[in-house]
């Protein structure tokens, strides 16, 4: 028997609002525990919260972004459950009105696009955070506690692993360009949760619902996915039955692991928020928002295809994060060749972000260092090989190209009699790739010239080594 998986996304996103969701307390992360609290996210006898209207702002301004209905009436509820890190042991959430749904995200998929539905988008209050010290019990940092969130509920409209991985990434880039969050996930402002089920090929009812939790990337959702739907399959064919519960992904093992069961959905005990009133957006206020937006991934895509002449590989890849996307573009605006650029977005920038985990606004390269650093390869200062030398030292320290490349005596070797010497002398130790190339193998000629580039470090002119190694060869 064949079977089909059925998946939906729960997406908590951070607002990049400066103070939370009901005080003036800041947002700002990595500050000391327990110092960005008052009586109001404390939760303290006696407080009342106060309507951060940024919040609904920018709830609404991604709801727009992924095509959703604004509800112009919603409200807040008290979700009751209990916590050690939620110190009014409810939270402020929303139920039954949510701010936004019936929206969508288009992916590409193999043979086309497909749609993905969203159910809603509603606003919340975070909880803070346990830290898990020694022995003697647990810490708690309320310092995250009332940071205002979206969550953000997909239709169980994916089907497989890739296609979640794919939603979300585009769902993070939709986020990013619309600056509601900055979704970094290192830092908890974007997480994860997955439902998944499996049923036959061809049926309609929905299996056993697993929520699959501890998924701190994209690549651990995809993954986690794919143990799971295996996983349930297994246990199917096997003549077992699939048990409701909460797994989490066991990164170092590869697998899920059961962490508690869910026999029956949680009575949270929903009803509206008492000291909050109503939330009304008016088409006036929508329409306001919707002038905000910016250009959306997807059609900074086709214009960057259009107007700098990218392959739409290229377009994809840069696009799909906003500060690619602007990095590139300022450079393209000042340099003759768009697709240089994007090569050294996509090949060393993107190579050292990936080895040091950091974002291209954190390292300090600017858009006119790049240039220079493009401008003097071609100007035959030094070569492309050098070039991301130079570009490593730009990228850790943040000098200019030219002070590193002559602090460090980079410059090409362009003098004809000298790189000549050079060329006599490679030839003269290698007999066997000289008699190859001489029996027509080309190959042996990219061995010469990369024993000139040894003897160099690097250095010499490719284009005049070349020339200089078929003049001797000739001979």
């Amino acid at each position: 028997m064949k079977y089909e998986a059925v998946i939906g996304l729960e997406v908590h996103a951070e607002l990049l609002t400066d103070s939370k969701i009901f005080c003036g307390c800041s947002t700002k992360f990595g500050s000391e525990p327990n110092t960005q609290v008052c009586p109001v996210c404390l939760g303290l006898p006696g407080t009342l919260p106060v309507l951060n209207k940024k919040v609904v702002e920018y709830a609404v301004r991604a709801g727009l972004a992924l095509n959703c209905t604004i509800a112009n009436f919603s409200k807040m509820d008290r979700k009751n459950y209990f916590y050690p890190d939620l110190p009014k042991a409810y939270q402020i959430s929303q139920y039954d009105l949510p701010l936004c749904s019936n929206g969508y995200i288009e992916i590409e998929v193999e043979g086309g696009t497909k749609r993905i539905g969203i159910k809603r988008i509603h606003i919340e209050e975070d909880a803070g955070k346990l830290l898990h010290e020694g022995t003697d019990g647990s810490l708690v940092d309320y310092n995250r506690a009332g940071v205002p969130l979206i969550e953000i509920v997909s239709e169980p409209d994916i089907s497989t692993p890739e296609e979640a991985y794919q939603y979300l990434v585009k769902l993070k880039s939709i986020l990013e360009y619309t600056e509601v969050s900055d979704c970094k996930m290192q830092e908890g402002s974007l997480r994860v949760d997955t439902n998944v089920s499996v049923r036959p090929v061809g049926t309609t009812d929905l299996g056993t619902k697993i929520e699959l939790k501890n998924l701190n990337s994209f690549k651990a959702v995809q993954k986690a996915l794919e143990y799971e739907i295996k996983r349930q399959i297994k246990v199917l064919e096997e003549g077992g039955t699939i048990v409701q519960e909460t797994r989490r992904w066991n990164e170092a093992k590869g697998i899920t692991e059961p962490m508690r069961t869910k026999e029956e959905a949680h009575d949270y005990r929903y009803f509206p928020e008492p000291d909050l009133v109503p939330i009304i957006v008016t088409e006036e206020w929508k329409e306001e928002i919707r002038k905000t937006l910016p250009e959306m991934p997807d059609a900074k895509r086709e214009r960057f295809i259009t107007q700098y002449g990218l392959p739409e590989y290229d377009a994809k890849v840069i696009t799909s994060s906003k500060k690619m996307a602007d990095f590139f573009e300022k450079c393209a605006s000042n340099y003759h060749s768009p697709k240089i650029v994007s090569n050294w977005l996509m090949g060393e920038f993107a190579r050292l972000l990936n080895d040091t985990g950091r974002e291209i606004d954190e390292v300090p390269i600017t858009p006119d260092m790049l240039i220079e650093l493009l401008k003097l390869v071609d100007d035959n200062v030094i070569s492309g090989s050098i070039a991301k030398t130079v570009f490593e030292e730009m990228f850790f320290t943040g000098k200019n190209p030219q002070i590193i490349v002559e602090e460090k005596g980079l410059r090409q070797i362009a003098d004809e009699g000298e790189l000549r010497r050079i060329v006599r002398k490679v030839i003269e130790e290698n007999p066997k790739s000289v008699e190859d190339y001489k029996k027509g193998k080309e190959k042996a000629l990219g061995f010469l010239v990369g024993q000139v580039m040894k003897e160099t470090k690097g250095k010499a002119n490719p284009q005049l080594t070349n020339q200089l190694l078929r003049e001797e060869l000739s001979k």
